[in-house]
């Protein structure tokens, strides 16, 4: 993280040089007063003066402020997960279009399990379990497993996915971050980034053997580092917490898991290698792997340097620690600052962050003021935000106008999004320096246009929120529910098949929705220009499934000139 010096948060906002009364339009018309419970405070008298004198100064010099927002989006394992456009490679879409049909009308395809996962396979599987001491499954396996079909009885089960017997392991040991290395240790499979040779199923089976029996891991735990062999990271699934498993599954929950892991690895080598050929699904995931995963950062770097450095201020979500540290090696680090959580999210390694044009903010960052909008949440509500999800700083413009800037990542379902306003709203409302200032708010909003009502955020609710507080945004008052900023769906190549879209109904069940926004005050700024883009070059194609090999995220970025109100007389 980048923290600020301890001076700068002790004294909060004394930084400031000041701003335009923003509370008058705040409450002229009690709009903000009847979520906040408690009235505003009065503003700081110098502030408000100086910075509506830097509001004049900005408005008479016609400058402008260019916001950009983007969900960078986490780094996906799995480069086969979702639906890309990849016009270039005919062959993608082949084999997509055919792993579909094989699993929804396999017809003769569907065999029997031992035809793909052998009799000998598992016997070596149950030396290499009873050998570590876990209880034996070949009752399991004789009496079930090896007679189920690969698709009806296995692939598409939906009782063996409530149990995560396939799902959990993969989950665990698909990609592994290994201490002392840059490069993750990838388990031998189609939906990942390895990188053997999965041209026959003996090939896969070595190496799948080797890698969970016999490769050492160093992992990082909160006391220090462990090296143990790959299975020691499995985990029991305990039946509190996935009810369809059977007592005698929990008690045997360790080798079942490894057992459904390998039969799955082995039905998807099975399947890619009866769709295609091996030279050409290797070499077509070889290519989506090297865009997709390894280059996505540099991708990312790219665009935000020499498209969006023109912005005065870019919020980003879902932003990794190592991302902000490139990040800051590179041009970017010279013409912004580059603003972390002091509190980083190293779990999940997803942060929200701020990027301050420096020639705009010459003073940098003065506070971060995370803690004021945590602390401003209603008592008993529960809010579903992670560490990281929200950053919250103060910085005072050339021009003397004191900023709050805030960048925030809803949960999936956008539960949290008018919780986190609010928040924002009431902890400037009720600090006589922070209501001085002007809000600029980018985020990813998680808003659907046809919302589950009380399970996800409608996208029209939330704009009735923010403008209920006098706020804007690039999209107006009221939003075109219609206006996407994301266009992503699940193949058929990856764990959770109850997820999958066929290529047909990718526009109809995919997660295609209006989700990210820029905030700002009504009376404060005006949209000159706002724009999305899904491909890098400040374009964006409607009806387009992304990320794309040129294009890294699953959200679009998106982009706002406002120009200021000049205050009244």
């Amino acid at each position: 993280g980048n923290p600020l010096p301890s001076s700068y948060r002790n004294k909060a906002l004394l930084i400031v040089a000041a701003t335009a009364l923003y509370t008058a339009f705040l409450y002229h018309s009690g709009g903000a007063g009847q979520f906040l419970g408690t009235g505003p405070v009065a503003p700081d008298p110098n502030l408000a003066a100086a910075a509506r004198n830097g509001m004049s100064t900005m408005a008479a010099s016609n400058r402008k402020l260019q916001v950009s927002t983007w969900n960078i989006a986490a780094i996906n394992n799995n480069p086969f997960e979702y639906w890309i456009t990849y016009d270039e490679n005919p062959d993608y879409e082949k084999i997509m279009s055919a792993i579909e049909a094989f699993l929804e009308n396999p017809g003769n395809k569907d065999v029997p399990i031992s035809a793909v996962f052998t009799e000998d396979m598992f016997s070596e599987l149950e030396k290499r379990m009873d050998g570590v001491g876990w209880d034996n499954v070949r009752s399991y396996w004789d009496t079930d497993f090896k007679k189920r079909k690969i698709i009806s009885g296995f692939m598409k089960d939906p009782l063996l996915g409530s149990k995560r017997l396939a799902s959990m392991p993969d989950r665990i040991t698909n990609t592994i971050n290994v201490v002392g290395s840059d490069e993750p240790v990838f388990r031998p499979t189609v939906i990942n980034m390895f990188d053997g040779d999965l041209s026959n199923l003996q090939l896969w089976w070595s190496a799948w053997e080797k890698f969970m029996f016999d490769t050492p891991v160093t992992i990082q735990k909160k006391d220090g580092t462990t090296t143990d062999p790959v299975y020691k990271l499995l985990q029991p699934i305990k039946r509190a917490k996935y009810p369809d498993i059977t007592p005698e599954e929990e008690k045997a929950s360790l080798p079942l898991q490894t057992m459904c892991g390998a039969i799955f690895d082995a039905i998807l080598v099975h399947m890619m290698n009866t769709v295609s050929e091996p030279n050409v699904w290797q070499s077509l995931k070889k290519t989506m792997v090297e865009n997709l995963n390894r280059q996505k950062v540099p991708h990312t770097l790219d665009i935000l340097e020499n498209v969006y450095g023109t912005s005065d201020i870019i919020t980003l979500q879902e932003v990794s620690g190592s991302f902000i540290d490139q990040a800051r090696k590179r041009a970017l680090g010279q013409q912004f600052w580059i603003v972390s959580p002091r509190e980083m999210d190293a779990v999940r390694d997803q942060n929200s962050v701020i990027f301050l044009k420096k020639e705009t903010f010459p003073a940098g960052p003065s506070a971060e003021i995370t803690e004021i909008v945590e602390n401003s949440f209603e008592e008993g509500v529960d809010v579903p935000i992670a560490k990281g999800d929200i950053l919250a700083i103060t910085a005072t413009d050339r021009d003397g106008i004191p900023f709050v800037v805030v960048s925030f990542h809803g949960d999936t379902n956008g539960l949290a999004t008018k919780p986190v306003l609010s928040a924002v709203m009431k902890g400037m409302s009720l600090d006589s320096a922070l209501i001085t200032h002007k809000l600029v708010f980018g985020l990813d909003a998680n808003t659907y246009e046809k919302a589950k009502p009380g399970k996800q955020q409608d996208v029209l609710e939330w704009a009735k929120h923010y403008v209920s507080y006098d706020l804007t945004s690039c999209w107006g008052d009221v939003p075109n529910p219609s206006n996407y900023t994301t266009f992503n769906s699940r193949t058929y190549l990856q764990p959770q098949l109850n997820k999958a879209c066929k290529k047909s109904d990718k526009r109809a069940n995919g997660d295609v929705n209006p989700k990210d926004f820029i905030l700002f005050g009504n009376g404060d700024f005006k949209v000159a220009n706002t724009w999305k883009d899904n491909t890098g070059e400040k374009k964006y194609v409607e009806d387009m499934a992304f990320p794309t090999l040129n294009f890294p995220s699953d959200h679009g970025i998106l982009a706002t000139v406002i120009e200021p109100i000049a205050p009244a007389e």
